[in-house]
């Protein structure tokens, strides 16, 4: 092993797939509005986390991608309120927002969407 740390995780690889699967519209955006969300929350786990001001200017792009996409309601309200817990920058707001956003992401968006978010609420709850 090289001790290069991967560039994307496996729930990322995961939801990546899904999205390149999915025909454009809704449910599309529901899988790219999920994996920003995680992206954003996985960077806050060691052992290499972003800086605070990084984790700023991440928390306002995700704000004004997840404003233009499509979303059915209670996926949005659960990317919201996700979007509100990762405001800290710590750790353990990432593990919250990552495990509370397991049932949403497979009840809107199915169950693979949701076992890919659940591999990183597990990954993360180790950290």
């Amino acid at each position: 092993m090289s001790g290069v740390l991967p560039a994307t995780s496996v729930c990322e690889e995961r939801l990546v797939a899904l999205i390149a699967a999915e025909e454009r519209g809704p449910r599309r955006d529901g899988l790219y509005a999920v994996w920003l969300v995680v992206r954003a929350a996985e960077a806050l786990l060691p052992p290499v986390p972003v800086s605070r001001k990084n984790h700023r200017r991440r928390l306002q792009a995700l704000e004004m991608r997840l404003g233009g996409l499509a979303l059915p309601a209670p996926l949005k309200r659960a990317l919201v309120a996700a979007r509100t817990h990762l405001e800290p920058g710590i750790p353990a707001a990432a593990a919250l927002v990552l495990s509370q956003l397991v049932a949403p992401a497979r009840e809107v968006l199915g169950p693979e969407a949701g076992d890919a978010v659940a591999v990183a609420a597990r990954a993360a709850r180790l950290h």
